[in-house]
């Protein structure tokens, strides 16, 4: 029968507590929660027992500071509500419970600088793994404050994984499961060159301000096929949007007003494309017969949009597995780049014969 322990209510149960229910020292009950030394099982079973029956919660600041790892893997995004994270959450917390990891998941609201703080703060939580998803910021101090971080949780056993976002650089520890997002932009133009278009409106291109390195790279691979196939790319057609369906709707809307010539649309991404369907729609634009849409991402509603959104596929979800497995596991190569590969739909089609103007 376990020795009777009095806590007054409102008291915060603590492992000398533990260790008086259980009828060991202190130490002993700190060997079982860490692990790092043996203990006899029948001591054990009595420990875990005393802090059930007690509902003693681990204090994960007193964990940190003794240097044990705090079985958790923190996953640092922009926006829960997007498809294409929702789907890399969904293969991080898979694996890290595979793994025997918690997954935190935080949002950062598209601010690098919360973003750095968070990941500070999961420094200081001793997380196994520091997973960031989406585009970086191509700014110089970003990135070496970031780099700065990297060290730091190096240092601490922790490691900074960088999900769909280019490396920081060889010298720089961390791991790095991303995949070719110029190759993708490349692909998807190509496509829309080889269908007939030669004015093609490009939405979700960077600002001065975002500087996303996501962004960047997808522009870079529109322009890049432009040019192998020897047409000009107008960069009155390219666009700054945010890659959601409400900046889609109104870069849209806005590329109709000018009364621009163009026969296709590279939305960014399918929820930018989502707009773009929409605005289109209302202005009596039909697709793919008067303009075509593609969009990047290939999220579930690409299939189900009317017509069938043409696309190009991230493997969203083994990009989360991956990062977790790679991260838990240093012995493994730890910068994987991930294929994509264009998805045929309906919304693509000839540009109109004999015309190469929209006329809303």
């Amino acid at each position: 029968m376990s020795p009777k322990v009095t806590i007054e209510e409102g008291d915060r149960v603590t492992i000398r507590d533990v260790a008086a229910r259980a009828g060991v020292s202190a130490s002993t009950v700190s060997r079982v929660i860490k692990g790092d030394y043996p203990v006899a099982q029948a001591t054990r079973t009595r420990v875990l027992r005393a802090m059930r029956e007690l509902d003693y919660v681990l204090n994960v600041h007193a964990r940190a500071l003794s240097g044990a790892s705090t079985k958790m893997v923190a996953f640092i995004l922009d926006d829960v509500t997007g498809p294409s994270f929702a789907y890399v959450a969904k293969g991080v917390e898979q694996q890290a419970t595979a793994e025997g990891r918690l997954c935190m998941v935080c949002t950062t609201h598209g601010d690098p600088s919360r973003e750095l703080a968070v990941v500070e703060a999961m420094r200081e939580q001793r997380a196994d793994a520091v997973i960031l998803v989406g585009g970086g910021s191509a700014d110089d101090a970003y990135r070496e404050r970031m780099t700065h971080f990297a060290h730091a949780l190096d240092k601490a056993g922790s490691r900074l994984v960088l999900c769909g976002r280019p490396p920081l650089g060889d010298d720089v520890p961390t791991t790095v499961v991303d995949y070719d997002n110029e190759a993708g932009a490349y692909a998807m133009t190509n496509h829309l060159l080889t269908r007939g278009h030669r004015r093609i409106a490009y939405l979700g291109a960077a600002t001065a301000e975002d500087q996303s390195t996501t962004k960047i790279d997808r522009v870079r691979g529109f322009r890049r096929a432009h040019a192998d196939y020897g047409v000009e790319c107008d960069p009155g057609l390219i666009l700054p949007s945010d890659f959601s369906r409400s900046y889609g709707y109104e870069a849209a809307k806005r590329l109709l007003a000018t009364g621009a010539e163009f026969t296709a649309i590279f939305a960014g991404t399918d929820m930018v494309a989502v707009g773009v369907f929409a605005a289109l729609r209302e202005a009596g634009v039909r697709v793919p017969e008067d303009v075509s849409v593609a969009g990047y991402d290939d999220i579930p509603l690409a299939a189900d949009l009317i017509p069938g959104l043409t696309t190009v596929h991230v493997p969203t979800e083994e990009l989360g597995r991956t990062a977790v497995r790679l991260a838990l596991d240093r012995s493994r190569l730890q910068h994987v780049t991930l294929g994509t590969h264009l998805v045929i739909r309906g919304s693509v089609g000839p540009p109109l014969q004999g015309s190469s103007r929209r006329r809303p």
